[in-house]
């Protein structure tokens, strides 16, 4: 009774000084740019819901506020912000830990890869710019197609900015290895929780390499 009493009192005395109970967490800012894209919209969402993002700012060219409002009402703790058009570019990545980038146009139907490129290298080269200026420490996943260009053109600018660290740029391909357990998955018949499907090569349609010998099953 007395330990209980004690232990009461001590939990008191640590509210009453704004002291928590449980360790409080690292603040960690994400800033997704394209974030009122179908890739963009989804994403914002998943880190609006992830416990380990304390801010979260969303960048497109328009219709950002709205995309921002609705994200922040989720009962979590990231604080969201919206920020559109060129001006507001800097503000929306200033201080950033991780930078992810949906930005860019989708490939459609007879469009090459090609195509795609001439379109979202120059939409890249403007947003890693940007990167470079405001929050050149910052993990970069980039998710514009076609990733195994888009990729190298940000090394570029990092490097021509003197802000490159191969260790904090990613080009972000799970896409794949999701495709191939579900595909494996269909086929063989069984449980798509239990596939594990090696994929190796890179993200354009004839270098993507699925292992399927190697697959493993549990």
């Amino acid at each position: 009774m007395r330990m209980s009493l004690l232990r009461s009192a001590s939990q008191h005395l640590r509210r009453r000084r704004g002291y928590s109970s449980t360790p409080a967490q690292p603040e960690r800012k994400v800033a997704i740019l394209g974030a009122a894209g179908g890739i963009g919209q989804p994403l914002a969402l998943l880190m609006k819901l992830n416990p380990l993002v304390s801010s979260l700012s969303l960048y497109d060219i328009a219709a950002t506020p709205g995309v921002a409002a609705d994200v922040s009402h989720i009962n979590t703790r990231a604080l969201v912000k919206g920020f559109v058009g060129d001006d507001q570019l800097g503000e929306a990545l200033e201080g950033a830990d991780l930078v992810i980038i949906p930005a860019g146009v989708p490939r459609k139907p007879g469009m090459t890869r090609d195509d795609l490129f001439k379109i979202n290298a120059g939409i890249v080269k403007g947003l890693c710019t940007a990167i470079a200026t405001h929050c050149p420490n910052a993990l970069v996943n980039m998710i514009s197609n076609p990733v195994n260009s888009t990729v190298p053109i940000a090394a570029e600018v990092f490097k021509k900015a003197g802000t490159y660290d191969e260790k904090k740029l990613f080009g972000v391909t799970t896409l794949d290895v999701v495709r191939a357990k579900t595909f494996y998955a269909g086929k063989a018949n069984v449980p798509v929780t239990g596939v594990n499907v090696p994929v190796v090569g890179g993200h354009a349609g004839i270098t993507i390499l699925p292992l399927f010998s190697q697959v493993n099953t549990y």
